[in-house]
């Protein structure tokens, strides 16, 4: 079953970030991504026909949507109701479902609550013992496997959440693989933290002013150009920097199996990348 990414939220690509929350205890793009991950995960585990998964932040603002191979057209909006309810009542939308099928359909007329879409698939994602966002699913097999996929990523990224702090890390094949497909940030410690990367073509010089990188090569080439300086500068954020090439500096390839290191504030670039490229990188954000 292929996997389709159909939509990321421009609204909050100013949060996108290696971390899955914020400063503000606000869930961020990455941290989208990664409960999308486990949730696609799920699905593909129980064969699940298709689905329209959507992210939504504590307030309702949609952050990610993906859809999977399959669903139907009215997928994409059930499935960010679902979330936007979910994130509105700070409960999975069965029970609001469960409610209203029991006699109590005055709820449907709730005022000032838009969009409410009391259907099953709509499950609060918590971290640190609140809410931070929510995952609406729709267009699966059956509103119970919605649910199903639904609650696989809110738990999926509680557990990971969890196990940062936990002295043994597992992050299961699936969501491995999701992660090369995402540029997934896949576990991360207070310091440090991994992500699955994938590239298929060159891109933007860089220079990171808080990371150290650390490349380990799994598949393909590139021709790799450390030092020297940017063409075209401009700064990103307070940790980034990009331009447009490099001017001078080392060319080197990289190959599988090999492993490089770039400290802060070397500038880097993937000049040529021979695709599928596939590798893991380390980030270290520790001084001296």
């Amino acid at each position: 079953m292929r996997t389709v990414v159909a939509f990321i939220g421009a609204s909050l690509l100013s949060q996108a970030s290696a971390t899955d929350l914020d400063a503000a205890a606000t869930l961020t793009l990455d941290g989208a991504k990664q409960v999308a991950a486990h949730a696609v995960a799920y699905a593909k585990q129980v064969n699940a026909p298709g689905g329209a998964i959507a992210v939504v932040d504590a307030a309702g603002n949609l952050i990610y949507f993906e859809s999977l191979e399959g669903s139907f057209p009215a997928a994409w909006g059930i499935s960010i109701g679902k979330a936007r309810t979910a994130a509105a009542f700070r409960r999975p939308t069965r029970g609001l479902e469960d409610i209203i099928n029991k006699g109590r359909t005055t709820m449907v007329t709730l005022p000032d609550v838009a969009p409410f879409t009391p259907l099953q698939g709509g499950v609060p994602i918590e971290a640190d013992g609140r809410v931070v966002g929510a995952i609406g699913v729709s267009g699966a097999a059956s509103a119970q496997q919605d649910d199903e996929i639904a609650t696989a990523g809110a738990e999926g990224f509680k557990k990971g959440r969890a196990a940062k702090t936990s002295a043994v890390t597992h992050v299961p094949r699936a969501t491995v693989e999701e992660g090369f497909r995402k540029d997934l940030n896949l576990v991360a410690g207070d310091a440090w933290r991994v992500n699955a990367s994938r590239r298929d073509r060159a891109g933007e010089a860089e220079i990171h002013l808080q990371d150290t990188d650390i490349f380990y090569v799994l598949e393909g080439s590139a021709l790799f150009v450390t030092g020297g300086e940017l063409s075209e500068p401009r700064q990103i954020s307070a940790e980034e920097i990009r331009g447009k090439a490099i001017v001078g500096g080392e060319e080197r390839r990289i190959v599988k199996g090999e492993v490089i290191t770039i400290p802060r504030g070397v500038p880097h670039w993937f000049k040529d990348v021979k695709p599928p490229f596939t590798y893991y990188v380390v980030k270290s954000t520790e001084q001296g």
